[in-house]
């Protein structure tokens, strides 16, 4: 059984065509999970018209419908955590409400599932397309700048050492197993949920990417998270802006996967806790930095020497924000 997990939120402009997509898949789902966080222009009603309108002409096939209304909203993390948690499908398919799905999107990424029984979690590249569905001539993972060592680490089913250094798993391109829940349930909601179920699933199981497009990933002026290139300029803006509470957020982070890790018992190799354990020790490293840049010099060069930067970061990178950074 396939279920589509879709979370909607005013995103009436888009959505009927995303639903088309999806009951033209060349596989079809069993059922449509749609989680609303208190829309006000009728996406609900637009998404569940165009899918009558298809059941209409198609009485041979039956999807599922079910609509979870949140009063107050949920946003985006615990939105999707009730999409999820609602559907009944041995697959479950994250889905936007503003994106389109390629025709085969679904038979490819249950035929791999179908080949491998140990495959936990399956992503995808994307094609992104602007406002009117227009070609942008990029991927979503040449805009992630995705190396192509990184997709051959997770091919090679080394993804959680991927997924450590940064998140490459984009919840709109995403299928797993229903039976990951048992791990990722709850969501924390300091987590993004395509990153929290990208990690645990790396830490629990297989994780394996298909670098073609199956979607056309939408970016316009609404979106709430989006895909987006640094220019060099940005690139540079940003090791010289303030340090705020990104390392902090990022250490918590690390402490709550931590934790769930280790409250899973020996479904996670202690190998995985002690890396968590590590990165955690480099974060609060991070976070705890003095002020005055001259004063960071010395204890940065040391933890650079660990080879921690390069681990759990972007390497140099790093290093260079953490020494130039502003309070």
């Amino acid at each position: 059984m396939i279920s589509v997990a879709l979370c909607t939120h005013n995103g009436a402009r888009f959505i009927g065509e995303q639903i088309r997509s999806i009951c033209f898949q060349t596989l079809l789902p069993d059922e449509i999970i749609i989680s609303d966080d208190e829309s006000s222009d009728g996406s609900v009603g637009t998404a569940t018209a165009e899918l009558q309108a298809f059941l209409g002409s198609r009485p041979d096939v039956s999807i599922r419908l079910r609509v979870l209304r949140n009063e107050p909203p949920l946003g985006i993390t615990k939105n999707f955590e009730a999409a999820v948690t609602a559907c009944r499908g041995h697959l479950i398919a994250l889905c936007d409400q503003d994106d389109v799905w390629h025709p085969t999107r679904l038979a490819r990424m249950v035929g791999e599932f179908g080949k491998r029984p140990d495959l936990l979690l399956l992503h995808s590249n994307a094609s992104l397309v602007g406002a009117n569905g227009q070609g942008l001539g990029e991927s979503l993972f040449r805009a992630l700048e995705v190396h192509p060592s990184e997709l051959t680490r997770i091919h090679e089913g080394r993804a959680f050492d991927v997924f450590l250094r940064r998140n490459l798993v984009t919840g709109a391109t995403t299928v797993f197993r229903g039976e990951l829940l048992r791990a990722a349930l709850p969501f924390p909601i300091e987590w993004l949920h395509d990153e929290w179920l990208a990690v645990i699933a790396a830490a629990t199981g297989q994780v394996d990417v298909i670098e073609d497009a199956l979607i056309d990933y939408r970016q316009h002026e609404k979106n709430q998270i989006g895909a987006r290139r640094d220019t060099f300029l940005q690139k540079v803006r940003k090791a010289f802006a303030a340090r705020g509470d990104t390392h902090l957020k990022r250490a918590v982070k690390a402490e709550i996967l931590l934790t769930r890790l280790e409250s899973l018992g020996s479904t996670v190799p202690i190998a995985v806790v002690e890396q968590v354990r590590s990165k955690l020790d480099h974060q609060r490293f991070r976070a705890r930095l003095p002020g005055p840049r001259s004063a960071r010099i010395v204890p940065v060069v040391r933890e650079a020497m660990t080879g921690r930067y390069q681990q759990f970061g972007r390497g140099s990178r790093g290093v260079i924000r953490d020494l130039f950074e502003s309070v």
